[in-house]
């Protein structure tokens, strides 16, 4: 199956949305305390506000809506090495956690960004 003429390569992004002046906040999460590294936007889409990180070879650009509307199911998934070791770290930056056991072999919680975009970490065991 499959058309020959192409090849899927992967996700480049997954977009998650804000409210206008979100910026600060979502650097604040994502940049320190998830320690994300934030990519720059192109000078054409600084205007439409805010802000990209990188993840591994993907990013998570934060997006502005308006009007605000949040994704109830919709959310990314992280694939974390050394997960215990970030749930720590959550949990002492004051983070809720969610712990999910429903898929075997993966260790796996949720938590909300600032926003209220629900996200996913999983870590093979």
């Amino acid at each position: 199956m499959g058309n020959p003429a192409f090849e899927w390569m992967g996700l480049d992004h997954v977009q998650l949305a804000a409210p206008a002046g979100c910026e600060e906040e979502a650097r604040r999460f994502f940049r320190g305390v998830l320690g994300m590294t934030e990519v720059p936007k192109p000078e054409k889409l600084k205007v439409r506000g805010g802000v990209w990180f990188q993840c591994g070879p993907q990013m998570i650009h934060i997006g502005v809506e308006t009007p605000f509307q949040l994704a109830k199911k919709a959310h990314p998934a992280f694939l974390v090495h050394r997960i215990e070791q970030l749930m720590d770290h959550l949990q002492e930056q004051g983070i809720p956690l969610r712990l999910d056991d429903e898929i075997p072999g993966l260790i796996r919680f949720f938590t909300e960004d600032p926003f209220g975009n629900r996200l996913e970490f999983m870590e093979a065991k």
